[in-house]
């Protein structure tokens, strides 16, 4: 068993002004994605001018930050909404869904888009690889913060969290920051480095991405007032996750099929 560093949540702390790690995890996902972004605007064949990340990634920032706090609320713990509706506010408190975070983007690619006369997949499709940075520094913000750890393990890998008993658990968190951060990034951008036809790249992110959350939902506590939603084993995360899968499958075929006729015309 190894041990769970205690790691102050409050990353910096001036007098009444707390900043925490989760927040400075979010701030350097959106200046990473910024930067490798503005160097990828810089290709012939961009549908982005280096001199618009600024506006992409601030459209995307305020979608992953809505989206992902309406998702968790009404996805994850409508009830509590219910019985009291300002704490949907209360974003220093933790809670954030990714699925919900996607829609925010979705939109926010869709204003983008409507903004610079280009069509939604020839955003989507720039993006995607961007995205996985975001998600990588989030869960390395849920690991500090001690909160979405996995089930009881008795693997030599496993930690005791301080908000998860006294038995130790999967680190889930940093397997997420595996497969969502680094292994999806990793394939994203060797795909995206050349030209694919158009909507491959936001196919390939969504069908990726959900099965690495179907896997990793495995090893996740589900949300105790949720708990498994059916079998003893499929939770909310893999129910959100199966569409994302089939969607992504269906655009990629899609996308090469129509690659194919236009080639042949």
């Amino acid at each position: 068993m190894l041990k769970y560093p205690q790691i102050d949540p409050v990353a910096i702390s001036l007098g009444p002004l707390k900043i925490h790690w989760y927040g400075l995890t979010y701030l350097i996902g959106f200046a990473g994605a910024w930067f490798l972004g503005t160097k990828r605007a810089a290709k012939s064949w961009s549908p982005i001018k280096p001199e618009q990340m600024g506006d992409l990634i601030f459209y995307c920032a305020m979608g992953v930050v809505l989206g992902g706090r309406f998702g968790y609320v009404f996805f994850y713990n409508f009830d509590r909404f219910i019985d009291n509706p300002l704490w949907l506010f209360k974003v220093w408190e933790g809670g954030m869904s990714f699925h919900g975070g996607l829609i925010g983007v979705v939109l926010a690619m869709i204003w983008f888009g409507r903004q610079l006369g280009r069509t939604f997949f020839e955003i989507s499709d720039f993006v995607a690889p961007l995205v996985p940075i975001g998600l990588g520094m989030g869960r390395i913000g849920n690991f500090i913060g001690g909160e979405l750890w996995g089930r009881v393990s008795d693997v030599s890998w496993a930690m005791v969290f301080p908000t998860g008993g006294d038995l130790p658990r999967h680190p889930s968190q940093l397997y997420q920051f595996a497969l969502e951060g680094v292994a999806l990034f990793a394939i994203l951008w060797w795909f995206s480095s050349k030209q694919r036809p158009r909507m491959a790249v936001t196919g390939l992110f969504l069908l990726c991405y959900g099965c690495f959350r179907i896997i990793v939902e495995f090893f996740r506590q589900p949300d105790a007032h949720l708990g498994f939603l059916a079998w003893d084993w499929l939770t909310m995360g893999q129910l959100l996750s199966v569409p994302m899968v089939l969607i992504g499958i269906v655009m990629m075929v899609w996308a090469y099929k129509m690659n194919r006729l236009a080639g042949s015309q």
